[in-house]
């Protein structure tokens, strides 16, 4: 095991968490939030020291890295990220429990968006910028970023190791059944990745910007649009905005819950490449499925069929990309359309994309692996193989799959056997699992979106934190992190 190595990776991805921490705390000087210029100041100092030691002891780190650095290395990043991330709160007494702190950070980094907070508005601008900002920095993942702004090694001996440890972090960090370059080296693959993701949202504020949503708001609810992380920065989250805003946040999360890799074709013209992809088409077809079943099944809630539309596209919008805000209680709705969100909530947005859950990638995988077992019991001679996007899918990427279902299962049955210990209802602690693991945010019932999650005790809060960064880092990296066969030497 490399430990150097990792530490280096690591100690640079906390002088960038130190960095993106500034523009909070110039926030709340601007606003003379002095608690929270306190807290963000004693972090910032915290976490640079932390990193500056990690880099004087990593100094003499080797190159070679390998999948169980990566993996390890993608997993403790995230924990130690979401550690010090949590200092601002606490430091700052706005959310005086070190747990609460961290669930709030840990949900915020994962794009989950479940809160322990009663009143959001209550926090300070500072610390309502930097909750927000967690979400942006985590849909796409921070070591992408990383990645995307190292220094490239010039010659081919040390490109090559290079890009392969790029390889393994990128695998281990971005989500869906499989990560592949988009061009030749893959530290360009993230540029372009980031370079995607920063358009996007910049688009995303100017287009809140001319529906008059004011600035401080347009960029917080960018970054929960673009992380699909969900949390607002009003009590009513995204409620108390005009259709128009409503509308242009159900574009924009459905935009991010798109494969990026699409828009990246888009750019190089092969439009048709993009429109045969079959996953993008399962994405589509679930969510227009999805808006006219639930419009129908609650089309006499509300006044006329514009408004019917709009609350149904918005809310399965916001809960098969996993993001999470809400314009209306859904939790009123009927059994049949909490039914399809619950579904939705499983099956989850594109993979490559910022949204969670188990992605349309590997369902449709499952779907197609499926039907080649029913005809391989009609047809045992016959040579069946599965093939998405006419390319056929190697035999290793469908057993990753199923064993990503086994582990998908029995981690949400074990953390909703555990949380059941509080009391609360079957509903309520399932839809709890659900919208942790699958980093969605809201569930049913007592953590409703009107709802929140602090009613449950230390050890489920502590259960629901390991389920929202297991979910995020696709399960692997948490389970490789806390395996005793990965820190023992061979």
């Amino acid at each position: 095991m490399n430990y150097r190595m990792m530490g280096r990776f690591i100690s640079k991805i906390l002088a960038v968490e130190a960095v993106f921490m500034l523009p909070a705390l110039l926030i709340s000087l601007y606003n003379k939030e002095m608690r929270s210029v306190q807290g963000f100041l004693t972090t910032i100092v915290i976490t640079m020291a932390v990193a500056l030691g990690l880099r004087f002891l990593c100094r003499k780190a080797k190159k070679g890295f390998y999948a169980r650095e990566g993996m390890v290395c993608v997993g403790a990043s995230w924990i130690v990220m979401s550690l010090l991330g949590c200092l601002p709160f606490w430091f700052s007494g706005e959310i005086p429990d070190f747990v609460d702190a961290l669930f709030e950070t840990v949900s915020g980094f994962t794009t989950t968006g479940a809160s322990i907070l009663d009143d959001v508005e209550a926090l300070s601008m500072g610390n309502l910028y930097w909750r927000s900002f967690t979400h942006w920095l985590g849909g796409m993942g921070v070591l992408v970023f990383v990645l995307a702004i190292g220094r490239s090694k010039r010659g081919s001996k040390n490109g090559d190791k290079s890009d392969g440890y790029t390889m393994h972090l990128l695998r281990a960090e971005s989500p869906g059944p499989r990560v592949g370059k988009l061009v030749p080296k893959m530290k360009d693959t993230a540029k372009i990745l980031y370079c995607l993701y920063i358009f996007l949202t910049v688009l995303n504020v100017i287009f809140l910007l001319a529906g008059r949503m004011p600035l401080f708001d347009a960029v917080c609810t960018a970054f929960g649009t673009a992380g699909t992380g969900g949390f607002g920065i009003k009590a009513d989250s995204i409620a108390g905005y005009s259709p128009y805003l409503q509308n242009v946040c159900t574009v924009f999360m459905l935009l991010f819950g798109v494969n990026f890799a699409c828009y990246y074709m888009l750019l190089i013209r092969q439009v048709k490449s993009v429109l045969m992809d079959e996953e993008l088409r399962f994405y589509i077809g679930i969510v227009a499925g999805s808006v006219l079943l639930i419009a129908w099944n609650v089309r006499g809630m509300y006044e006329t069929l514009g408004e019917t539309v709009r609350y149904a596209a918005f809310q399965v919008a916001s809960i098969v990309t996993t993001t999470g805000f809400a314009t209306t209680d859904f939790d009123l709705w009927p059994s049949f359309s909490k039914a399809i969100l619950l579904g939705l909530m499983m099956v989850g947005a594109c993979a490559g994309s910022t949204g969670g859950g188990f992605k349309c990638g590997r369902a449709l995988l499952l779907i197609k692996s499926l039907r080649r077992n029913v005809r391989w019991i009609l047809h045992p001679q016959k040579v069946q193989v599965v093939r998405v996007n006419r390319q056929m899918v190697q035999e290793w990427v469908l057993d990753n799959t199923n064993a990503y279902l086994a582990a998908y299962v029995m981690i949400v049955v074990a953390s909703f056997i555990v949380i059941s210990i509080d009391g609360f209802s079957s509903m309520t602690n399932f839809s709890a699992v659900l919208a942790c693991f699958n980093n969605i945010g809201p569930g049913l019932e007592g953590v409703g979106p009107t709802c929140n999650f602090g009613g449950y005790s230390l050890l489920s809060k502590g259960v629901l934190i390991v389920d929202m960064l297991a979910g995020r880092l696709e399960i692997f990296p948490i389970l490789i992190l806390f395996s005793k066969s990965t820190w023992t030497r061979r």
